[in-house]
């Protein structure tokens, strides 16, 4: 049992392809793994106890990090939150970005015509890192990181780093993403007011923050291309938090879930449960998404957001010629894959002409 990797951020959107390239210019998320309409029937417990429609695209950037669920209801209109969520409210925050340079991919964001909500700024790790929002009201985090698949100059941005988490009890919140997720490592844990959290929305609250990585280096066939990863667990200290998705349903618009990339499924699933964390929903082995399959569970942290679990068995490497990558029959899977089939990958790329 072992985890790779950050797989992707889930977000629920109204329209899946206009964010597809909105993020495909923006954040460099070229490449669609997957792409499917089909019914959600196993997400019952988030989903009003129905099934749901949906059209979801998995797309990554080949520079290296986690890729992108966009995920769109089909059968109903999704929901915003009902009030604008602030920094510390329960729930996934922010997405976090990353880049080479905070300072080229800020202007090259601004050139672009994104909502810069910062300037780059320190943190208090030392790592230069700014703010943004995109056209749908999800504000991300685009902050330095030193691992990289295949640098390119084509894109300032990379892809998925993390993620900042709302929680009500950050010592309760920290064991959980230490123990469950292998979040191990302390780099800060500070409180009081962070001028550099200014722009986000709620960011003149006081709050304690605490910035986790994980000390032992991932493994397993895509961890190179996942690469390392942080949460920051932020605690706002003068106000009652609110549920993000408080009276909606996961697939609503906004931050759905956060997954990781795993290897040994049954094994986890005994272990979550011997920490008090139990699968909340579990597909029972493989679970075909068009393109691509695997086995998928998902978990709650103390808060209730939801974190959910791929065990990739199959995917595409060049869809037009029916040649896909079956992981089932590999005989080391801690090993990673080779770089010439990780950057086969890249062939399904999708160019967009810049708005």
């Amino acid at each position: 049992m072992f985890i790779s990797g950050i797989q992707q951020m889930g977000i629920g959107v109204s329209d899946v392809h206009a964010a597809f390239k909105w993020y495909n210019l923006h954040f460099g998320m070229d490449v669609p793994i997957f792409e499917e309409a089909a019914t959600a029937g196993l997400m019952l417990p988030y989903t009003g106890g129905e099934p749901r429609d949906r059209h979801a695209i998995l797309a990554i950037n080949m520079q290296g990090g986690g890729g992108m669920e966009i995920w769109q209801y089909t059968s109903r209109k999704p929901e915003a939150p009902q009030f604008q969520p602030l920094l510390g409210d329960l729930g996934i925050n922010i997405a976090k970005i990353k880049t080479k340079n905070a300072e080229a991919a800020f202007h090259f964001l601004r050139k672009k015509g994104v909502n810069m909500l910062s300037n780059p700024s320190t943190r208090p790790d030392g790592k230069i890192h700014f703010f943004v929002k995109d056209p749908y009201g999800n504000p991300f985090e685009v902050v330095e990181a030193a691992d990289w698949l295949f640098p390119s100059n084509r894109h300032e941005c990379g892809g998925i780093y993390g993620a900042t988490i709302g929680v009500s009890d950050l010592d309760r919140s920290k064991l959980f993403y230490q123990t469950i997720l292998g979040y191990d490592q302390v780099v800060y844990d500070q409180s009081g007011q962070f001028e550099d959290l200014h722009g986000t929305d709620g960011g003149f609250s006081s709050f304690r923050r605490c910035l986790l990585r994980h000390s032992e280096q991932r493994k397993g066939p895509f961890s190179p291309l996942f690469g390392s990863s942080e949460i920051e667990l932020v605690q706002c200290l003068d106000r009652a938090p609110r549920k993000i998705f408080e009276g909606r349903y996961w697939g609503d618009l906004g931050y759905i879930h956060l997954c990781f990339d795993i290897t040994g499924m049954s094994e986890l699933k005994s272990y979550c449960a011997s920490k008090g964390h139990p699968f909340t929903v579990d597909s029972s082995g493989s679970f075909d998404m068009g393109e691509a399959a695997g086995y998928f569970s998902y978990i709650e942290d103390p808060d209730g957001t939801l974190i959910e679990f791929v065990e990739t068995h199959k995917i595409p490497l060049l869809k037009k010629l029916g040649w896909y990558l079956d992981l089932r029959k590999r005989s080391n899977p801690e090993k990673p894959l080779p770089r010439l089939l990780l950057r086969a990958l890249g062939l399904g790329r999708v160019k967009f002409d810049s708005e």
